[in-house]
């Protein structure tokens, strides 16, 4: 059975999120690299690292968090919401201009085209449709 990559990102940022953690260790890929690179650059994550152990390349991420000083009983707000749209067994096409905004623009839809993995409004602007590989809000 194959290997759903981009869910494991996913699941691994999402886990670390909802547990606190400022720091999570993934895989490095070409998927990877280049799915680390639009949420740092949209301002999801703070800093991304590069490491090799044992011969096997890693990233290493810098999750930002939101801080709660004035009342520690209230419950932790997660920053990042994150959800898998295509996958494996069902591929989820969309053509430009008929790919979904979220929260109104305000989150990000991720897209695989044929110009490489970029965001909706980077789609749109090039007038690209592609598959939709995830939401981020």
């Amino acid at each position: 059975m194959g290997r759903d990559t981009i869910a494991e990102i996913i699941t691994s940022i999402r886990n670390a999120d909802m547990d606190r953690k400022r720091v999570v260790r993934i895989g490095s890929t070409n998927i990877t690299e280049s799915l680390v690179k639009i949420l740092l650059r949209e301002g999801f994550i703070e800093n991304v690292r590069k490491h090799r152990e044992n011969n096997k390349p890693f990233l290493v991420l810098t999750l930002r968090h939101r801080r709660n000083r004035r009342n520690r009983k209230r419950p932790f707000r997660n920053i990042l919401n994150l959800k898998r749209i295509s996958r494996p067994g069902l591929r989820i096409y969309s053509n430009y201009s008929r790919i979904p905004r979220i929260l109104g623009g305000m989150g990000i839809v991720i897209l695989s085209t044929s110009r490489g993995i970029m965001t909706d409004r980077e789609a749109r602007e090039e007038k690209i449709g592609g598959e939709i590989l995830c939401y981020i809000w």
